[in-house]
Order: C-alpha cells, then sequence, then structure tokens
C-alpha cells in the first residue's frame, strides 16, 4: 500500500477528542507536533485544502506518516505538546530562541546564607529567583536588599565549628556596618536567618509586610526614647518605601496575577511575561520563538503561557492576556481587560514586548547591517512571486507642465537602499506637448538601449510611477523592442495623489498589501522618492529657463556673470532697472557697461 494511501487510512481513523498529533517525514523523523480539541477536525484540515502560507504547503508534502496520543482535556493536550517539542524539537514547529541566559538571585543553602546575582543555576539545595530579562532590575533589587540587611558578602565557609575554632576574622564589611560578624559568631544563625526571611519577601513582591513591621518597632523604640536606634530603622522604613513607590503599579491590590503580552514580525513571535504580587511587579520576563509555519498568534501564545509559567515557577490562580486562547488552563481565571488597574498592567507588559523586539531588531542589524534588507527582499521576492531576488530596482517618473520643459527621472535601489550615484536625469527630446506615455517609452528606451551598449547590469525588478498604461508602455519597450525579459510593477495614486495599489504582471493585478505592511511602505517611499527627484529637476530646470533667458542673449556675458547677477538681484526685471553704480559693485566696470547698455539700447535717440 502507498504511503499516500497509508495516511489517508490514519487520518480518516482519527478520534473526535482532543490529543496531540506527531507528523512523520519519510525517513520517520518527527517533523511536526502539534496539539488540538478535536484530533480527526484539526488533522483533516491540514489535507482538504490549499493553504495560504508556501511553509504549510511544504509541510504537507514532507508528511508521511502520523502518530497521535489522546489526552483528557484540552490543558493536557497543550501540556503534552509543549513537552513533545522541546524533547524532539522537530523542524517545523515553532521554535524558542534561547541562546542567552538571563540571571537570577540565588539565596545559598548555608547556615549563614549569601544573596547574589547568577547566571549559573546549580541543584545543590540553594534557593533561585528568576530569571530577570532586565539587569537593572536585579541589580536594582539587590542593592535595595544589601542595604536594608547586614547580608555578608564574602565566601567564607561559616560553618559551627570552624567559627568556634576561630579560623576567621571579620572583614571591611563589618567595619562599615554592612555585616554583623557572624564569622566570629557576633550574630547567630537565628538572628540572620530573620534577615533572609524578609529578603525573601521582598523578592517575593511582599514589601508591604516588611514595612509594616519596620514602621512598629521604629514606633516602639521612639516611644522608649531609643531615638538613635529608631532613626536607624526609620531609614530602612524610607529605604522600603521608596523602592515600593518604584515597583507598586495599582492603587488596588493584585494578589498572584500573572501578565501576558504578544507582539511579532515575519519570523518570530515574542511574549512578556510581568509577574504581580501584593500590587508590585516582582518579575519581568520575555521569550522569543522562531515561526517555521504560519502559526496562528493564539497558539504560540498558548505555549508561552505554559512554557513561562513553567520557568518562573508561577503558581499564580489569574492571568491577564491580549487575546482569548483556544485552549484553557485548569482552575486559571483568564481576564482580556477593557479598563482598570489590570488594563494598564497589559499596556505596561505590551511596552515591554514592543522594545524587546525592537532591541533585537536593532542588535540584529549592527551584526548583519544587510540583513533586514535581505529579508524585504525576499519578502518583495515571494509576494511578486519574482524569478530571483531584486537586488536592483529602478523606478521611474515624468515631470511637466503642459507639456513644457518635460523631464524624466529614474532612482535606482540596491540591496533595498538608494543608490543616489546611480540615479538618472533626463530632458524629454522626442515629445511634443503632455504625453506621459510617449515620454515614458523614450526615457525606458535610452536607458536601456544605453545599458545593453555598455553591458552594465540590468535591473531585476522595473516599477513605473502610474498604472496599468505606465506599465504597459514600458513592457512594450522592454519585451517588444529590446527583446528583454525584466518583471515589471506599477504604483497607483488615488484621488489626494496617494499610493494605494500596487500592481503586478500582464495582464496587471493587485499585490494585496496594506498600508502598514513593510512592504508598501517600501514601494511608496521608493515612490515619493523618485516623485520628488523628478519634481527637483524639472524645477532646476524651469527656473533656470525662466531667469537665464535674457541674460543669455547678452554678448560677452558669461555664465559666472549671469549666476552673480542673478544671485544679486533676485530677478532680470530687478537687473534691467539697476542704475550703472549698482550693477559695477556686482560684476566691475567693464561688463556692468555691457549690461546697463544692453537694457538701456531701446532707449538710446
Amino acid at each position: 500500500m502507498k504511503s499516500s494511501e497509508i495516511l489517508k487510512q490514519q487520518v480518516n481513523s482519527l478520534p473526535d477528542k482532543p490529543g496531540v498529533y506527531q507528523y512523520f517525514n519519510i525517513n520517520d523523523e518527527i517533523i511536526y507536533v502539534g496539539k488540538a480539541k478535536n484530533l480527526k477536525k484539526r488533522v483533516s484540515s491540514y489535507f482538504n485544502k490549499i493553504h495560504d502560507s508556501g511553509k504549510t504547503n511544504v509541510l504537507v508534502k514532507n508528511i508521511a506518516s502520523l502518530k497521535y496520543i489522546v489526552v483528557e482535556t484540552e490543558e493536557d493536550a497543550l501540556l503534552l505538546e509543549n513537552n513533545l517539542i522541546k524533547q524532539y524539537q522537530p523542524r517545523y514547529n515553532v521554535m524558542l530562541k534561547d541562546g542567552k541566559t538571563y540571571p537570577s538571585i540565588c539565596i545559598t543553602d548555608e547556615p549563614f546564607p549569601r544573596v547574589f546575582k547568577t547566571r549559573n543555576i546549580i541543584r545543590n539545595g540553594s534557593q533561585y529567583y528568576g530569571p530577570y530579562s532586565s539587569n537593572y532590575t536585579i541589580n536594582s533589587l539587590l542593592d535595595i536588599i544589601h542595604q536594608l540587611y547586614p547580608i555578608r558578602t564574602c565566601r567564607l565557609p561559616l560553618f559551627e565549628q570552624s567559627i568556634q575554632e576561630g579560623k576567621f576574622k571579620v572583614c571591611l564589611q563589618y567595619h562599615i556596618h554592612k555585616c554583623n560578624g557572624p564569622c566570629e559568631a557576633k550574630e547567630s544563625v537565628e538572628e540572620y536567618r530573620k534577615h533572609i526571611e524578609h529578603v525573601k519577601q521582598i523578592i517575593e513582591g511582599d514589601a508591604n509586610e516588611i514595612s509594616k513591621i519596620l514602621f512598629g518597632q521604629m514606633q516602639q523604640l521612639a516611644s522608649e526614647y531609643k531615638f538613635e536606634e529608631a532613626h536607624f530603622l526609620k531609614q530602612k522604613y524610607e529605604l522600603i518605601e521608596a523602592y515600593k513607590s518604584k515597583s507598586v503599579i495599582s492603587n488596588t491590590v493584585l494578589d498572584d496575577t500573572d501578565v501576558f503580552a504578544y507582539d511579532e514580525n515575519e519570523n518570530a513571535a515574542f511574549v512578556n511575561i510581568l509577574r504581580i504580587s501584593k500590587g508590585s511587579i516582582i518579575q519581568g520576563y520575555t521569550i522569543e520563538y522562531k515561526k517555521h509555519i504560519d502559526e496562528q498568534k493564539e497558539e504560540i501564545l498558548a505555549m508561552a503561557v505554559v512554557e513561562l509559567r513553567e520557568r518562573l515557577k508561577s503558581n499564580s490562580k489569574e492571568i491577564v492576556l491580549p487575546f482569548k486562547l483556544d485552549f484553557n488552563l485548569k482552575g486559571i481565571n483568564t481576564v482580556i481587560p477593557q479598563r482598570g488597574d489590570r488594563k494598564k498592567l497589559l499596556d505596561l507588559a505590551i511596552q515591554n514586548v514592543k522594545q524587546y523586539k525592537l532591541d533585537k531588531l536593532k542588535q540584529a542589524e549592527k551584526l548583519n547591517p544587510d540583513q533586514r534588507a535581505i529579508q524585504l527582499l525576499n519578502s518583495i521576492k515571494e509576494r511578486l512571486q519574482l524569478p530571483k531576488l531584486p537586488m536592483q530596482i529602478e523606478c521611474f517618473d515624468n515631470s511637466n507642465i503642459q507639456g513644457s520643459d518635460a523631464v524624466a527621472a529614474c532612482v535606482v535601489y540596491i540591496k533595498g537602499k538608494p543608490s543616489k550615484k546611480d540615479y538618472r536625469k533626463y530632458n524629454i527630446k522626442t515629445v511634443v506637448g503632455p504625453d506621459d506615455y510617449a515620454s515614458m517609452k523614450e526615457v525606458v528606451r535610452r536607458r536601456y538601449t544605453r545599458m545593453l551598449n555598455e553591458e552594465s547590469p540590468l535591473p531585476d525588478l522595473i516599477i513605473a510611477d502610474g498604472g496599468i498604461g505606465q506599465m504597459e508602455v514600458i513592457r512594450q519597450v522592454m519585451e517588444d523592442e529590446l527583446k528583454l525579459q525584466i518583471p515589471i510593477a506599477g504604483l497607483a495614486k488615488d484621488a489626494k495623489h496617494h499610493t494605494n495599489e500596487i500592481l503586478y504582471g500582464f495582464p496587471p493585478k493587485v499585490v494585496g498589501l496594506k498600508p502598514t505592511d513593510l512592504l508598501f511602505k517600501f514601494f511608496a517611499g521608493m515612490q515619493d522618492e523618485v516623485h520628488r527627484f523628478a519634481i527637483t529637476f524639472h524645477r532646476d530646470k524651469r527656473s533656470k529657463n525662466q531667469t537665464a533667458s535674457e541674460l543669455d542673449t547678452i554678448p560677452g556675458i558669461g555664465e559666472k556673470t549671469k549666476n552673480e547677477l542673478i544671485k544679486h538681484f533676485k530677478s532680470v526685471k530687478r537687473i534691467k532697472k539697476a542704475e550703472m553704480q549698482e550693477l559695477s559693485e556686482v560684476t566691475g566696470n567693464a561688463r556692468a557697461s555691457v549690461v546697463y547698455n544692453y537694457f538701456r539700447r531701446d532707449l538710446k535717440p
């Protein structure tokens, strides 16, 4: 039996139950893992239609067989999918990009624990809090901890026997009151542990309780006239209040809430989590997924929710989301807020994930400046179905006023960026009157005839600043006259002269791009650039013709004198009216006399 028939039988025999499915290629390798509320319905959808995404169609072509696991609930399917993807890392699944190790706070498993930042997780009984994606956040937290509590920073093995034997001596930290000297038994394990418990409370977001304790102790000492000790506690109280003011983000107390935000681009998805406890942000973290096929944002966010809660060891019973998920988590209240404190938190998480996405883009551009350009060119190639990457794109535009001073311009983009040294201006020579089509034909013919004669590299894509008509006249020159096969696109404008359609192919068809799409913005930017270049050239030519016409007819007056006069007097009319003395100050007596006498020749008897 053929593999296609076996696969068809497998699909037809799938149950209408939740579960996880695995696709295998001809070499019996797992290439995709997915979850489903209804296995039969979900898996069948892969094989009963042509997908919009080419990557999904490639996946389907490579499926030779499948296996599935039935589970009790949708949540079980989500958890199992997450585990299988991490275990097998299938080729076509969205993959977690985790090249960077983020720091955590470690509280060591010792009689006198140390508290410090680390990127290495060692399973030796120590407690770890994190990871923290922001160094500023973790450093600020550790700074407040060491200001509030005399936690040792040394690495001495402080065990009871070694302390009793007097093996250690107090260091500078003790003398500046940053440590109470447990190395010389100046502080007991019990007293030190109280500090550590307070530290854990602060890290876990319960700074309110610490603040209340300090305030109570401060008042008690003041009532006993122990003002020096009360002042010392007041300093600590003010530190913890300052920390709270930076971390408290709502007027109501949101207890144990996870807030998730989502953003994406063509190749990756980004998910941010803010962990909230007692009205304070206790953790913020962002992860990135590399997309391989046309994954839905709901699927990626559901996977990220599971992954992030597992990583950060979150047991919160409420999650705040930007949109509804296809899968529900048992025993967890899901909120999609429209207003209030939760909406403010969601907006904050969205800001974080957008900033992370922007930072990743900037980092990628620094490491590989051409990377973004190549991605853009790949997108153009895919959307227009070009035979190769459009490394060189040329765009044309005409400019005239009722046929006068007709000019044209060509701008050249190489690797997605303007190459201004390759821009070209053209005076229309063979066309009489306002005929844009004939002007376009002349310019395209002149440009590519010359490029063929000089054996210059031809463009990979030609763009007309216009619609179907302009595209057709370019095609006539390129294909019918010059026998060249170069893809041609058109940029049509609306009544307000704004780019509103991108046309491609013959007969031309609209390429479905939204004004917010990166490709649309790229083409619109190119249209603006060629229009600017053509208009500037046209204005210069018109200005030159208008201001220089009469001056050019004066015998003995050259370009330099003419420019000096125009620059000083601003117009030919003022030059005509100028007195001999005024002209002499600009050009000298000899040339001033020539100009003065020329404009007064008709006044002589």
